[in-house]
């Protein structure tokens, strides 16, 4: 037998076979780009592997696809590695390789395998774009929504980035390299099975950790470990809160108890207030009736302010219990925020947790003050405060006022015409005629106070009586006069029995005149005199002395000689 090996010449079938062999390796080694393939690593150099994959030509891959975006390892000498085949030669005739395909290759299989059997996938946050944040399924991008990163919104995830982190696809589109994920759903879904297992459990009165999670105006919302209750603000503390932000911070771990749960609708209300002691307990006994305290003012209102008498015990000082004197003023004009004043305690009601203040009662009522210092009778002097249509008001000590009515203003003339004289400011003296402490009233009269004082003036004179009198105006319907400063009046008629000397012009301002008191006008403050009768009383008195007609001597005669001065 010939050892010699046939050559293509001599044998044309081996050629056609080897021509069909080399064709179909071809064929399947080109059928292998754009696959994943497996490759052995054969040399690290500078920043890249070496990976044979069984080609004429071996590919290099760079270290950071084997670490991409924060998990793998470096390749060793030896590894077995799946690589994507994108070409089987360049033109510096080495083969195409990227792990990152590879992976991403693997990982959308796997990812799509997931979305369709609706489990969770496992991915790292590590970049931000609008609207939400790129996140990395072992090889896959995916986007991230904000909505969608956890059970309420977050202005930041930085604290999530780096970490693996369960997810659920929402939605993917392989043709276009889009992936749609959320960790919200798998929250809710921890939590729903969280929230079963707390539910099963639990009961009013409970006392629970947690910490606080997010604040808002009303409250703070507690975690419990994957289930959120509300701390209202009402329940955070005995005393008044304006802010949760007074008593609690985000992070912050608390000790609460479960105040109201609804499993209708799953809601729990906690407090911790309720760990506390009840400060309204015994509260008829700390703060009797009557007696006086010092608090501070921790509201103001329309209608009055809260005094806090202690931590969790707060009273309402009414409006009108602020002032003796102020009544239509304002709360805030009275009092401010944070200010300390002394109160008295007016009521207590600790079935509805109330407390009735007064402050005005701590400063004495200035109306039984003035009753005790200025009693009815007594005369005072005031400054006018007010005038209106019925009177004039005028101040009294303690800012407190007094009322002159019109009927008391003056003795001879109509209130109406006698207002008119008050201004503003004027100093008055006035008799106190009554005062009602219940009231809070007193009243004043002008025209007492003027009557008395023309009774002490006309008190030396009496009717009968003859005076001597000046003459301060003459007028058509008689003489006025003065009778030693006190005013008096002979009218036209009286002033002679004679009609022809019944002229008041024959007399003249400043002449001195005798007269009788006829009668005392005490509502004019004035006497009211008679020359006339005066003449007639002198004419019976001389007839008494000296006779009467009988004599055979005239009245004339008799007068006349009456009347002639004594010779001395």
């Amino acid at each position: 037998m010939s050892n010699t090996v046939p050559s293509a010449e001599t044998h044309p079938a081996f050629e056609e076979n080897f021509d069909e062999l080399f064709a179909a390796s071809v064929a399947a080694t080109e059928k292998r780009e754009g696959t994943v393939v497996v490759g052995k690593v054969i040399a690290l150099e500078n920043d890249a592997a070496v990976i044979d994959v069984g080609l004429k030509a071996e590919g290099r891959v760079p270290f950071k696809e084997f670490i991409a975006h924060g998990h793998g390892s470096e390749p060793a000498v030896g590894d077995e590695v799946e690589v994507f085949l994108d070409r089987i030669e360049n033109r510096n005739g080495e083969a195409v390789l990227s792990r990152d395909r590879a992976r991403r290759e693997q990982a959308w299989a796997e990812l799509e395998e997931a979305f369709e059997a609706k489990t969770q996938v496992t991915g790292i946050i590590w970049g931000r774009v609008k609207g939400g944040y790129t996140v990395d399924l072992q090889g896959a991008s995916a986007f991230l929504p904000r909505s969608q990163v956890d059970l309420r919104p977050v202005r930041d995830a930085q604290h999530l980035f780096g970490t693996k982190q369960p997810f659920y696809i929402l939605k993917m589109d392989r043709r276009r390299g889009n992936i749609v994920i959320s960790r919200r759903a798998v929250l809710e879904e921890t939590r729903a099975e969280a929230r079963a297992e707390l539910v099963a459990t639990l009961k009013e009165g409970q006392i629970l950790d947690g910490v606080v999670k997010n604040i808002t105006e009303y409250g703070a919302f507690v975690d419990l470990g994957e289930v959120d209750g509300l701390l209202h603000v009402a329940d955070m503390s005995w005393r008044r809160v304006h802010h949760p932000s007074e008593v609690v911070s985000v992070g912050q771990k608390l000790r609460v108890q479960v105040v109201r749960f609804n499993p209708a609708t799953q809601r729990i209300s906690l407090g911790i207030k309720q760990l506390e002691a009840d400060p309204w307990e015994g509260v008829v006994e700390k703060y009797p009736k009557s007696t006086k305290f010092r608090g501070r003012v921790t509201n103001i209102t329309e209608y009055g302010a809260f005094v806090e008498l202690e931590p969790g015990i707060e009273g309402l000082v009414h409006v009108s219990e602020m002032s003796w004197t102020r009544k239509n003023v304002p709360p805030s004009k009275l009092v401010s925020t944070s200010e300390e004043v002394e109160v008295m305690i007016l009521g207590v009601d600790p079935n509805r947790r109330r407390v009735s203040l007064g402050m005005r009662q701590c400063a004495g009522n200035p109306w039984e003050k003035f009753a005790d210092e200025h009693p009815v009778g007594s005369v005072i002097e005031g400054e006018v405060r007010n005038i209106t249509e019925f009177g004039v008001f005028l101040g009294m000590p303690g800012d407190i006022d007094g009322l002159i009515h019109l009927s008391d203003l003056d003795a001879s003339r109509p209130g109406e015409e006698a207002i008119k004289e008050f201004r503003k400011g004027d100093r008055v003296r006035a008799k106190v005629l009554e005062i009602d402490v219940e009231k809070e009233r007193i009243n004043l009269s002008t025209r007492q106070l003027e009557e008395e004082k023309v009774a002490g003036a006309l008190a030396p004179y009496s009717r009968g009586q003859v005076v001597t009198c000046v003459v301060t105006e003459v007028t058509d319907s008689g003489l006025r006069v003065t009778v030693d400063e006190v005013n008096g009046f002979i009218r036209r008629s009286d002033l002679s029995k004679l009609r022809t000397d019944q002229n008041p012009h024959r007399f003249a301002v400043g002449e001195r005149v005798d007269a009788k008191v006829v009668s005392i006008d005490t509502k004019a403050a004035r006497l009211v005199l008679s020359i006339k009768s005066l003449e007639i009383e002198e004419e019976q008195r001389v007839l008494r002395e000296y006779g009467s007609s009988e004599s055979g001597a005239s009245l004339g005669d008799i007068l006349s000689e009456a009347l002639k001065p004594k010779e001395e």
